[in-house]
Formats: C-alpha cells, sequence, structure tokens
C-alpha cells in the first residue's frame, strides 16, 4: 500500500483522541499532521465515521495498522467526497461557450470537457489507486474558478479563502484569484480602451472581499492563535528543512538543475578537477527526504526559489491587471501561477502538475493552441507520475488507463479543431513518442540488468528529467502564446 494510507491513519487517530493542542505537536509517527486546521478538522469528522469500520486504525500507537476494513473506509471516503469534484465540473461545464457546433454530443465542447476532467488520468491514480484526498479539494478549486466565470465573485472568493486551509499548496494560484478579485470585482467599471477607471473603485466590495478572507482565517488558525500555537503550526505547514526536492525529483526546474550538477561532478572526477573523498554519495539521489549541497553549481536556498517563483509569475500577473480579457485571462494567469510555481518551487511533488493540467482543460476547448499545449502537458505530466504505482501489478494497470485518456484527448480535441491545422509540430510529436521507449527501458529492460543494484535511482532520474523538458516547453510556449495574444489584443484596441 501507499505509505498515504499510514498518513491518514494517523491523522485519523491524531484527530480523534487527542485534545486539540496536541493535534500540532503529536510525532508517535513520522507522518505528523502538517496540513491546515480545516483539513485536520475534516479528518476529525471522519473518524467518527471510521470508528464503525473499525476502531483499532484510531488508535495513536497502531503505527503502519492495515486491515481490510481500514482500507475500504480510506477508499470508500475518497470516492463519497468525490461528489463535489462532480458538481464542479458540471458548473464548469455551464460556463463554457457552446457555440461550436458539433453534429453529435461526443464532439461538443461540454462533453469533452466533462471527461477531461472527471476522467483525468493522474487524478484517477492518485487518488484511486495510490490515495490522497485530491479530488474534493480540486472541486473546492474548480467551484471557485465557475463562480467567477459566472461573476458570484464573493462566493469565488469564500471557496477559495476555505480552500486555502483546507491544503495550503493553493497558494500557488493565490495570485491569480487575488489580482482578479481586485481588478474585476473591486473596479466595478472600465474605459473605452479596458485600462482602469480609476474612480470606479470600490472600497465597499474590498472590504466585503477583506471580511471573507479575515473570517476564514480567524475560524480556521483562531483556537491555534489563543493557544499560542500558531508559530508550532506554520512550522509543520512549511518544513522547509525537507530539502529543495521530494524524495524523487518532480520534473521542474530544479529537476534539470539537479542533473546537470550531477552531469558536471562525474565530469569534474573524470577530469581530476574534484575530489572523490570530499563529495557525499547519492547526496541528491538517495530517494530521502532531507536537505543537501550541489557539488558544482551553487546550492539553493528556500528563499532562491521564492525569488525565482515571484519572477516566474511577473508576467502573468500583470498580464492580468492591464488586460484582464475576462474569465479566460484569470484562466491563463492561473495556469501560469501553478506552472511557475510547479517549475520553481521549494520541495515540489510530483502530483502538484495536477494543479495547472486541470484547470488547462478549461482552455484546451476554447483554441486549438491551447488544445495543443495542453496535449503536452496533460501528456508528459501524466507519465511523471508512473514512478507513483511502482509494483508489477500495476504496470499494465497505469499503461492501460494513461493510453485511454490520453487517446480519447488526442481524438477529441482533434476532432474538436480538424477545421485548424494540426495540434502538435513534428518536434512535439517526436518527443511525446519517446515516452514509449523511455517506460520500456525504465520498467522492463532497467529492472532485468545488474545497475539496479549498484543505480537503483536511475529510473526516476530519467523520468524526471525527460519530464522537465516537455513540462518545461509548455509552460514556456503557454507564456509565448498568452503574451503574444495580448500584444494582438493592443494592436487591434489601437
Amino acid at each position: 500500500y501507499s505509505t498515504d494510507f499510514e498518513v491518514h491513519r494517523n491523522w485519523l487517530a491524531i484527530t480523534h483522541n487527542l485534545p486539540l493542542s496536541q493535534w500540532y505537536y503529536e510525532a508517535t509517527s513520522e507522518w505528523t499532521l502538517d496540513y491546515p486546521p480545516f483539513f485536520a478538522w475534516f479528518e476529525y469528522a471522519l473518524s467518527h465515521i471510521a470508528k464503525y469500520f473499525d476502531p483499532q486504525m484510531l488508535v495513536v500507537e497502531n503505527l503502519n495498522y492495515t486491515s481490510r476494513a481500514t482500507v475500504f473506509f480510506q477508499r470508500l471516503s475518497v470516492i463519497f467526497t468525490d461528489t463535489l469534484f462532480i458538481y464542479a465540473v458540471h458548473e464548469c461545464c455551464r460556463c463554457v461557450n457552446g457555440k461550436r457546433a458539433a453534429k453529435d454530443i461526443l464532439e461538443k465542447p461540454t462533453f469533452i470537457l466533462a471527461v477531461l476532467l472527471l476522467w483525468n488520468f493522474g487524478l484517477l491514480i492518485v487518488d484511486h489507486i495510490h490515495f490522497q484526498y485530491n479530488g474534493f479539494l480540486f472541486g473546492l478549486m474548480l467551484l471557485s474558478v465557475a463562480r467567477l466565470c459566472q461573476k458570484r465573485y464573493l462566493e469565488g472568493a469564500l471557496l477559495f479563502a476555505v480552500l486555502l486551509h483546507f491544503k495550503h499548496i493553493y497558494m500557488y494560484v493565490a495570485p491569480a484569484y487575488g489580482i482578479y478579485l481586485l481588478r474585476s470585482y473591486c473596479f466595478t467599471a472600465n474605459n473605452a480602451d479596458g485600462s482602469l477607471k480609476w474612480r470606479s473603485f470600490s472600497f465597499l466590495h474590498l472590504t466585503l472581499l477583506g471580511l471573507i478572507v479575515c473570517l476564514v482565517s480567524a475560524l480556521s488558525l483562531g483556537p491555534f492563535l489563543v493557544l499560542g500555537q500558531l508559530p508550532q503550526v506554520i512550522s509543520r505547514l512549511f518544513p522547509f528543512k525537507r530539502g529543495l526536492c521530494h524524495a524523487y525529483w518532480a520534473p521542474n526546474f530544479w529537476a534539470l538543475y539537479n542533473a546537470m550538477d550531477k552531469a558536471l561532478t562525474i565530469l569534474g572526477l573524470k577530469c581530476n578537477f574534484l575530489d572523490g573523498t570530499k563529495i557525499p554519495k547519492a547526496s541528491m539521489t538517495g530517494g530521502l527526504v532531507q536537505e543537501f549541497q550541489h557539488t558544482v553549481l551553487p546550492s539553493v536556498t528556500p528563499l532562491a526559489t521564492l525569488i525565482c517563483t515571484f519572477i516566474a509569475i511577473l508576467p502573468s500577473v500583470f498580464c492580468l491587471w492591464f488586460k484582464p480579457q475576462g474569465p479566460r485571462g484569470f484562466l491563463q494567469c492561473l495556469v501560469l501561477c501553478a506552472l511557475s510555481s510547479f517549475m520553481f518551487g521549494w520541495h515540489v511533488h510530483e502530483k502538484a502538475i495536477l494543479l495547472a493540467i486541470l484547470p488547462l482543460s478549461l482552455l484546451s476547448i476554447q483554441r486549438a493552441k491551447d488544445a495543443g499545449i495542453y496535449l503536452i502537458l496533460a501528456t508528459t505530466g501524466h507519465f511523471s507520475l508512473f514512478p507513483l504505482l511502482f509494483t508489477p501489478p500495476e504496470l499494465p494497470i497505469k499503461i492501460l488507463l494513461m493510453l485511454l485518456f490520453t487517446v480519447y484527448s488526442f481524438s477529441s480535441l482533434k476532432s474538436l479543431f480538424r477545421r485548424e491545422k494540426p495540434l502538435l509540430n513534428w518536434l512535439e510529436t517526436i518527443y511525446l513518442i519517446q515516452l514509449v521507449p523511455l517506460e520500456i527501458f525504465c520498467e522492463i529492460i532497467f529492472p532485468l540488468t545488474s545497475w539496479k543494484w549498484h543505480f537503483p535511482f536511475v529510473p526516476l532520474l530519467l523520468t524526471s528529467v525527460y519530464c522537465a523538458l516537455g513540462i518545461t516547453y509548455a509552460w514556456v510556449k503557454l507564456y509565448v502564446s498568452v503574451l503574444t495574444e495580448r500584444i494582438s489584443v493592443r494592436q487591434k484596441a489601437e
């Protein structure tokens, strides 16, 4: 079973048996509570149902406890909470422009969007095979997006504020929400050229948004503030000592940076530029969650990743502020914020790529350019999740599910934009096809060689680095597309 079964079992036990004052201090298990308070209360609510399935799962000292009843309850709880995700997808489909003609319901943009979201390969394996509760969290995010598209700004702001206190990774996209709400809700009118009409600024609207944020934050963090435990909660939510990368590298810029450092280290040893006795063995490739130092390239600090992330999201935020372009501009900024944070963030998990793939689905059915970028990002990002399912029985399952989703994505979007030029050029097509031999080598050939005993991290390294190239390319291409679109709109306005 995935370690996340034990993570959430432990959180059920902590919240069920211990007083609130001990939730963020308890450390019997290595899987300490490190999600915001709303998620802790969610686990508390689940624990009162879990006791009817198997009370032993709620004993804090029962480390690594598994039983059929425990696993069944955890699986069932994920399925049940996914109802929110289903409702959110329904609301997003209502926001889609349905003007594109379609002879068959299977070719309608709303139907395609519903399938891309509901049967998303990454979300399916992460939640229902690997095991996590991402479905209802993404449901909250998509529902907040739908409410903003429907101009129900206060509802959208409330949903997102609640989401942040369920899982703080959604801070990645907070700049997009903040700027869009300020630009579209607090400023009630624009000039003829689309620029801000400063006299239209509403202090009442800004106050309402501020009240929502303050009230939700007070409800979540207030009890811990009263107990004097807020610093402890924050230290659990932001554990910077875990290191730059996760146990296996997320396919982002730092995976390329680490690989370059490894390559330069090997070159330096061969050319006698480096002293092998002073270099820690497998410092970055030991599969451990820990801090490490780079050998040749400068080591990266949390502050450096924060600065890189800030610089990376800045152009998208500027575009949203000066040329908002309604909900479409908001979605573009949201995806770019998610991707930029994924590319340059500290200790990014590989699963965080879904934070960009899912909202990009809403853009993929609107324009052919966005559809092409979606196919590259989704295919590459989903493939990068393969190492999460590493047992032999899971191999055919993940390959079959990936093939089904990928074939549908390509065929449906190609049919939707059949009157336009091909969605991918020949170079992009070759890149994606090369994922096949990479998978064959990593899953079939490499385990049969003696290398697996000496270099066990090689398949993970190859997967992360190769996928990092594709995700970086998709990020750059999306940025260029957005900037080009804004320039085109400005030229037409002039």
